[in-house]
């Protein structure tokens, strides 16, 4: 069977997860920091803290920023409940619109039409590694008659002035937009380093901060930093100082930091993040050729409109098919021995959701892509032969 997306964990991953748990140093450390440089260097931004989630970092700056009940966030209705569980985590209302007919992403036109005075944050998702129209959603958020609508509700939001840009960017490390990487195109970006992710830490998960001047993004960092560890204000690493010991707490925190052996595996990943993402597009790039003559299929978007995607999901589409009929052809994927999956079911069509009075029938652009949607298997370790085997096997099961 070949599998969906199993995590690439080879002898050079053993070897740096082994030196970190000898070091004597297994929590939040030296390798969590070096992480963190590293990755700011990667991306460019100005900023980063890596957490133990991508989902922890959506509600710490949303905390951060005052969001809280009586507010709204918008998000596309296409995506994974993560991207509004953290909202209702909040107290918060997550306002669900839909999507473009282009691609899986959020419609900023959508969007405009969602804004309200209660409006706090957009949260656009980069689903499948694919950017969202960031330019225009920066341009929409500094529109006068936008910004005159804000109500500012606390010292963060009072001192940005306007509705906060926050890209959940868990599938988009590495992907760029204009010449700019992921981690840059929006105020904050938070991504994923979950082990399905592109680039994995096991489970884990980094914000990278992009804030306007009138921030200080290194006493943001103290700010999540401190949110991270149960309010204190010091982390483990600070009071192993001499004579350091003492701390304070300065709020009802959290704990969600990163360790130090999940940093290991993310340097290693970093390191040859580039080698991966050539190989992903390898792979894009069979499965267009395999598809491009079928009349049937539906190739998704990875590279243009001056945009280019992180490779992280590959979305067929199948035409003029249903949601039993996708099922069913899926089942005969998975006959012939090639795992695969569906990314996502809108949100609107989980029963939580469902029973907060979200329906389906509002978003037919998320209900039409996701009812002929298959996720093909797309991962460093698939061999060409896979490759093949898999297009063999999607063309076999969709024409019979």
């Amino acid at each position: 069977m070949i599998p969906f997306s199993p995590p690439r964990i080879d002898q050079e991953i053993v070897k740096e997860v082994s030196k970190a748990l000898l070091s004597g140093w297994i929590t939040t450390g030296p390798r969590t920091k070096k992480f963190e440089e590293e990755l700011t260097n990667y991306i460019g931004c100005k900023k980063t803290i890596c957490l133990n989630s991508a989902t922890a970092g959506l509600e710490l700056i949303l905390r951060w920023y005052g969001v809280k009940a009586g507010d709204e966030v918008i998000i596309p209705a296409y995506t994974y409940c993560a991207t509004a569980n953290v909202i209702m985590h909040c107290g918060a209302t997550p306002v669900m619109v839909d999507i473009n007919e282009k691609d899986f992403n959020i419609s900023v036109g959508a969007i405009k039409k969602a804004i309200t005075p209660k409006t706090k944050v957009i949260m656009p998702v980069d689903i499948s590694g694919f950017p969202c129209d960031f330019n225009e959603i920066n341009t929409l958020v500094n529109e006068l008659s936008i910004k005159s609508m804000f109500n500012s509700d606390s010292e963060q939001q009072e001192k940005l002035g306007r509705i906060l840009v926050m890209a959940d960017s868990a599938h988009s490390i590495g992907a760029t937009m204009n010449g700019e990487m992921s981690g840059n195109l929006a105020d904050v970006s938070v991504f994923s380093f979950h082990a399905v992710k592109n680039l994995t830490t096991a489970e884990g998960g980094a914000v990278c901060m992009n804030f306007p001047t009138q921030f200080d993004c290194d006493s943001i960092y103290k700010d999540i930093n401190r949110m991270s560890l149960h309010g204190q204000s010091k982390d483990a690493l600070e009071k192993t100082q001499v004579g350091n010991w003492r701390y304070d707490v300065l709020e009802a925190g959290y704990k969600c930091n990163m360790t130090d052996i999940n940093a290991a595996i993310g340097l290693v990943e970093l390191r040859r993040y580039d080698s991966n993402l050539k190989r992903r597009k390898d792979i894009f790039d069979q499965y267009v050729v395999g598809f491009k003559s079928k009349d049937w299929a539906i190739i998704p978007p990875y590279k243009e409109d001056g945009k280019e995607a992180s490779y992280h999901l590959f979305l067929l589409r199948i035409k003029n098919i249903d949601e039993p009929k996708r099922d069913g052809i899926m089942q005969k994927i998975f006959a012939a021995g090639v795992s695969v999956n569906v990314h996502f079911q809108p949100l609107p069509m989980l029963t939580f959701y469902k029973n907060e009075g979200y329906k389906m029938s509002d978003y037919p652009v998320a209900w039409s892509k996701y009812e002929n949607e298959i996720t093909l298997p797309v991962y460093f370790d698939l061999t060409d032969d896979n490759v093949k085997t898999i297009i063999n096997a999607v063309i076999t099961a969709v024409e019979n």
